[in-house]
């Protein structure tokens, strides 16, 4: 299974990810995620989120949680891509790609790997609110 994390202060380009496709054509399906920051947070108007990391720990919990992926599904590879800094609302914050033999894997594993990532990747986010 191939893997590949960016973690990056710089704007997602989902076009240029779909350009350099990282799978091959034994994937018979391809999932894609675009998590967007929202406009509101807690009721109240928000300007984007700031994201905060401690690089070396989240890249090892997100290896982790790939090979887990890896053992459940069969996973031809995994690329994740999260912003790191301050994101305006509207802008993508986390882009995911799962290739896997089949529907269900990619959804399956996708779904895994984003709700994972939540519990113990260490990724800090912070409201900036309007007010």
């Amino acid at each position: 299974m191939k893997t590949e994390l960016i973690l990056t202060e710089n704007p997602i380009v989902e076009i240029d990810l779909l350009k350099s496709r990282r799978f091959d054509s034994k994937s018979g399906a391809v999932i894609y995620f675009s998590g967007v920051v929202r406009d509101l947070e807690a009721g109240e108007r928000i300007t984007g989120l700031h994201y905060e990391t401690f690089r070396e720990m989240a890249s090892h919990q997100f290896e982790l949680l790939f090979q887990r992926a890896g053992s459940q599904w069969a996973i031809a590879s995994i690329r994740l891509v999260h912003r790191l800094g301050f994101v305006k609302a509207g802008e993508t914050s986390l882009w995911v790609e799962v290739a896997a033999g089949h529907r269900g894997e990619a959804f399956a594993a996708a779904q895994y790997i984003i709700d994972e990532m939540k519990k113990v990747v260490p990724i800090w986010k912070k409201a900036v609110f309007e007010s």
